[in-house]
């Protein structure tokens, strides 16, 4: 029976920056809000949390604050993984050894591998570490996309326990489920389609929405759990113009603007990125208003 990092909203969270570096005030402050508002996991350090332009040094010492700070309450994953296999699984060592609970291991980038190349290159990242491993498929960043078979061959490393599948392709999850089973996990990695990808069998998200609004993606999660699909989808309805929004420009662009207009980081992102386009700005201040996340 592989182990159950969790079940139910993980939030891929932000890492607020000022002045070049980590904020780790209002990080720690970020860590609170999530664990009072119901998040079920943290996971830091992924593509959300800018890991692509933070150096190893900063990587780990980001997600070691996260684990002295949430201190077990919660499971805390952190993201790794490289398109240099050697150095993913240098990074794979080092996120396990701050003490992490999982690791979000992102399919392999640019270099465009093939599914035998997949396969070996997760193999070996897994295979260094001894903590559970999560498969992070998002071909509409990497280029890549894990296909259902390959995820199937992977789930025989016993340490490979589930997947964030973000190819925003329900079919593609179905076919998991089929091949994997109950035993492994399945995580929706598209927040506009949680609760069907839920309702095939995915214990829970790893969501950009969580962010925001911690605690009705918590109970979104809850509620598909519970079998109860009329709360469930109720509030997949309720947010799918802001998860829009939140995707308007390239994440986690929108989402950190979010956030600073809940007063929770400052405006701050790592180039290349750049902060948000003033129209669409106005866009995502009139859905937050509209559903009294923030007032005039």
């Amino acid at each position: 029976m592989k182990k159950c990092v969790f079940k139910g909203s993980g939030v891929a969270l932000i890492t607020p920056f000022k002045d070049g570096h980590v904020d780790f005030e209002k990080f720690g402050d970020l860590i609170e809000f999530h664990i009072a508002n119901k998040t079920d996991a943290l996971i830091i350090c992924g593509t959300t949390g800018e890991s692509a332009t933070m150096p190893d040094s900063e990587h780990i010492e980001t997600i070691k604050f996260a684990v002295q700070k949430v201190a077990g309450r919660i499971p805390v994953i952190g993201g790794a993984g490289s398109n240099d296999t050697a150095h993913g699984v240098k990074l794979a060592k080092a996120v396990a050894d701050a003490g992490v609970d999982a690791l979000l291991l992102v399919t392999p980038y640019y270099n465009k591998c093939t599914q035998k190349g997949l396969i070996a290159h997760y193999k070996m990242m897994a295979e260094a570490v001894s903590v559970p491993c999560i498969l992070y498929n998002v071909p509409g960043r990497t280029g890549v996309n894990i296909a259902p078979q390959t995820v199937y061959e992977l789930s025989k490393v016993e340490n490979i326990v589930g997947v964030k599948e973000a190819s925003g392709k329900v079919e593609a999850a179905i076919e998991i489920a089929k091949l994997c089973g109950d035993d492994f996990a399945i995580y929706s990695g598209n927040d506009d389609i949680n609760v069907p990808l839920m309702s095939i069998g995915a214990i829970g998200t790893i969501s950009v929405l969580a962010n925001v609004v911690p605690e009705d993606t918590h109970n979104m999660c809850k509620a598909c759990l519970d079998g109860d699909y009329v709360t469930a989808r109720e509030l997949q309805k309720k947010y799918f113009d802001l998860i829009n929004l939140l995707f308007i420009e390239v994440n986690p662009i929108p989402v950190k603007a979010a956030m600073n207009l809940l007063g929770m980081c400052g405006t701050e992102i790592r180039m290349p990125l750049s902060v948000m386009e003033d129209n669409n700005l106005e866009l995502l201040k009139k859905e937050m208003k509209a559903l009294n996340l923030i007032k005039d």
